[in-house]
């Protein structure tokens, strides 16, 4: 069997044309070769078409001998006024309507690909069905195949219908990659028109503005607040909470002969702050006796001034820690900073009510009568507790305040500590950061170099002091937990200070800068370098990274 040469004669397929479905009983069998069993399709090696080259093979075991039955009813009517087997809009060769490949309406099948039926819209050669040649189809009343020829089947093909969140529903929204084929389109279909969005495109956003001076203050700038320095302490509250209970255990590790500094541990330093100045009072309540007075009679050493410092509300213990730097002879000058240079001014306000409450003293009037020189304008300056705390930042003042700092320090012969003292001593954390990084650009180096530069003693160190706490607070107490510990010997009452005072804000910070910058964990540093149940209260307290 032969065909017209193409653009000769009518249009493809000849007049009389092939049923679009083979009647009930099949196909009549070509003179010449036996019928095949059964009334399903025959073999058409001569009335069917072959397959042209670099076509798909056909998948092995479809469709069995028989073939499939065909369908009740003696298949579908064609349209009306169009030729049994002809295929609307236009002769062969012609691409399909918009609608392409798998447009029929939703609950009929398409045509099936048997031998024996004309190729598809598309002609034969091309890339057959998802399904392959001959392939099953998915039952008559299914929707059509998802995908169209050209390329991997996308997630919804040519022709169906698009997807509720297409492109065009809203402004500004593209159209995933995905939607089709990675392919160009082919003749055998093309994507359909795309429909102009009615909805106004939106304006792509503005992007920020460069940091630099003279500009606003902003959202980035307003982020960078004291709090957010502040983490996470190693030490929380536990829920659910007996004070009650608590107290008898305590009691009856200390009851009788020996004491068990384990359950003493164990108990303590599961509990907050808050929580262990509960069991103080209902301790005292219950057994008519201090739980501080039953633990200096029997504890000893560091790990009494340990569990003690612990037991103690927070601004009372930092109002013990600088009444006992400055009592007798000499001062510690860097306890002083420790507290004096770290806290915030709520903090402040409440050690200097524990202070007075508790000696009978005024902190200010002591730190005068202990201390001299501009170390001591600093202390005076930090006791009143009046720094700036909101989180804007001005960036002409920023600029101005560097420029003053440079004029003060590094351009000049000597140095203004009055004019340092002004700006470290009264400015916001983020108002200073912002200030050290236009000093950079004037000065052409850190104001951390250059205060080592330009101060000495004391105040150089309570300087410093406030621009690492503006920076980083975990850095600086990092610092001096490695400092307490290094060498020969250990600065106990340092440990201790910094341990128990940071245990509920920021000691997990602390603990991952102390990593980071000495290549050890605060944990192993304290393991090697304490014992006994002070070294178990101690890493109780820090806990391992």
């Amino acid at each position: 069997m032969s065909y017209p040469p193409y653009g000769g004669g009518p249009g493809y397929p000849p007049g009389g044309g092939y049923p679009g479905y083979p009647p009930t009983g099949g196909y009549p069998p070509d003179p010449g070769y036996p019928p095949a069993p059964g009334a399903g399709y025959p073999p058409a090696p001569g009335g069917g078409y072959p397959p042209a080259p670099g076509g798909y093979p056909p998948v092995p075991g479809y469709p069995p001998a028989g073939g499939y039955p065909a369908p009740p009813g003696g298949g579908y009517p064609p349209p009306p006024g169009v030729s049994p087997g002809i295929v609307p809009g236009g002769p062969y060769g012609v691409p399909p309507p918009s609608g392409g490949y798998g447009s029929q309406p939703y609950g009929q099948a398409p045509p099936q690909g048997g031998y024996g039926a004309p190729p598809p819209a598309g002609g034969y050669g091309g890339p057959p069905p998802t399904g392959g040649y001959g392939a099953p189809p998915g039952g008559y009343g299914g929707p059509p195949p998802t995908g169209g020829y050209g390329g991997h089947p996308p997630a919804s093909g040519y022709g169906a219908q698009p997807p509720p969140a297409g492109y065009g529903s809203h402004p500004g929204h593209q159209p995933p990659q995905q939607n089709y084929s990675s392919q160009a389109p082919t003749t055998h279909s093309a994507p359909p028109p795309t429909a102009p969005s009615s909805a106004p495109q939106q304006k792509p956003a503005k992007p920020p503005a460069p940091s630099g001076g003279g500009g606003p203050p902003t959202a980035q700038m307003a982020s960078m607040s004291l709090k957010a320095k502040y983490g996470h302490g190693t030490i929380v509250s536990v829920s659910p909470f007996d004070a009650e209970a608590d107290c008898e255990l305590l009691r009856k590790a200390m009851r009788g002969a020996g004491t068990d500094e384990a359950a003493l541990i164990d108990i303590l330093v599961k509990r907050s702050n808050a929580q262990r100045v509960e069991i103080r009072k209902r301790y005292k309540t219950m057994f008519g006796k201090d739980l501080m007075n039953d633990l200096k009679s029997e504890l000893s050493g560091n790990l009494e001034d340990c569990l003690l410092a612990l037991m103690e509300p927070s601004s009372l213990y930092d109002a013990k820690c600088l009444r006992r730097a400055m009592r007798g002879a000499g001062t510690d000058e860097e306890a002083l900073i420790d507290i004096m240079c770290t806290r915030s001014n709520k903090e402040i306000a409440e050690i200097k009510s524990s202070y007075t409450e508790y000696y009978k003293r005024d902190l200010e009037k002591d730190c005068v009568s202990e201390t001299s020189g501009h170390f001591k304008r600093l202390l005076v300056s930090m006791c009143q507790g009046n720094r700036d705390e909101t989180n804007t930042v001005d960036m002409a003042k920023a600029t101005k305040e560097a420029q003053d700092l440079f004029q003060a320090g590094e351009k000049k012969w000597g140095t203004d500590e009055s004019r340092f003292n002004v700006v470290l001593a009264s400015r916001s954390f983020p108002q200073l950061r912002a200030t050290f990084d236009e000093y950079v650009k004037i000065a052409q180096r850190d104001i951390l170099n250059s205060i080592d530069r330009e101060m000495s003693g004391d105040l150089k160190a309570g300087f410093k002091c406030i621009v690492l706490c503006s920076r980083n607070p975990a850095e600086y107490f990092a610092d001096r937990l490695w400092k307490s510990m290094k060498g020969a010997g250990t600065d106990d009452a340092t440990l201790i200070r910094c341990v128990v005072s940071r245990s509920e804000r920021d000691l997990v910070e602390i603990k991952q800068t102390f990593l980071q910058k000495y290549h050890k964990t605060l944990f192993k540093m304290i393991e090697g370098d304490c014992s006994g149940d002070y070294k178990k209260l101690l890493l109780a307290v820090v806990g391992r990274n």
